[in-house]
């Protein structure tokens, strides 16, 4: 029987932030399960279009990649999502599997969840960015958000580590809330100085490069104009060897399950 695992991240358009962390995760999985016929799916339309036009490269969606499973003779498909919380994105994509399930076109077809989804994942979460947190200075992470359910998540994260004792952490959003307005909230009310500004994304892109640190909109932009000293971290979560576990944990869990 011909089984293959499709890999699916929203995507980027930075090669080297997508080597080090797209890339990476995939090559552990390839690694991991050898007899795999191993593939890769994005789900934003705008980055595949970016890297077909402006690079030469193609890259499936997630229905895309479906088809040329089915058409290439896999009877057995395990997807793993790269997406942090169960939003838009992971909505849409369980939706798609109900679709596909209907169509009868494998004989299996099952979802791994994002990383944070159970409440396990926040436990291993917090694990993973220890050597980000254990520092002296104060901690943002500044994170997509969501105006879907799905943006508790973050709040969910927050009140563990502030239960475990990391009141020099804040989890602030682009999209929903807690915003950049809570974010220099928190700074004002904790008379705080200095802090660490860190992406909580999977890779270090277009986010993280314009709206963290790059135009004059930035959260380090605007929080320097409030009198806070601001370093920043350059770096996706996928890039932590921890983090990366952590949804080959999950891809265990729908392989391994019968």
């Amino acid at each position: 029987m011909k089984k293959s695992i499709l890999v699916v991240s929203f995507g980027t358009t930075f090669a080297n932030a997508g080597k080090i962390t797209i890339d990476a995760i995939e090559n552990r999985i390839k690694n991991e399960y050898a007899a795999y016929e191993v593939r890769r799916a994005f789900t934003s339309q705008t980055v595949i279009k970016i890297l077909k036009d402006r690079y030469g490269i193609f890259v499936d969606t997630p229905e895309e990649a479906l088809k040329k499973l089915y058409e290439d003779g896999y009877e057995e498909v395990f997807i793993q999502p790269l997406h942090l919380i169960p939003g838009s994105e992971y909505s849409n994509l369980k939706n798609l599997i109900e679709i596909t399930r209907g169509e009868n076109l494998f004989k299996k077809v099952k979802l791994g969840t994002p990383a944070v989804y159970s409440n396990e994942d926040y436990e291993l979460l917090i694990d993973a960015i220890k050597d980000i947190i254990d520092r002296k200075e104060a901690v943002i992470f500044m994170g997509h958000g969501s105006y879907s359910y799905s943006n508790k998540c973050y709040l969910k994260l927050q009140a563990l580590l502030n239960d475990k004792g990391y009141k020099d952490v804040f989890i602030g959003v682009m999209e929903g809330q807690p915003c950049i307005k809570s974010v220099i909230n928190w700074v004002k009310e904790n008379k705080i100085k200095e802090v660490m500004l860190v992406p909580f994304m999977l890779v270090a892109g277009t986010h993280v490069k314009k709206d963290m640190c790059g135009n004059e909109n930035s959260w380090k932009k605007i929080l320097e104009k409030e009198g806070i000293k601001v370093k920043v971290y350059l770096h996706g979560l996928g890039e932590l060897a921890k983090f990366q576990e952590i949804y080959l944990k999950h891809l265990e869990k729908i392989i391994s399950v019968v």
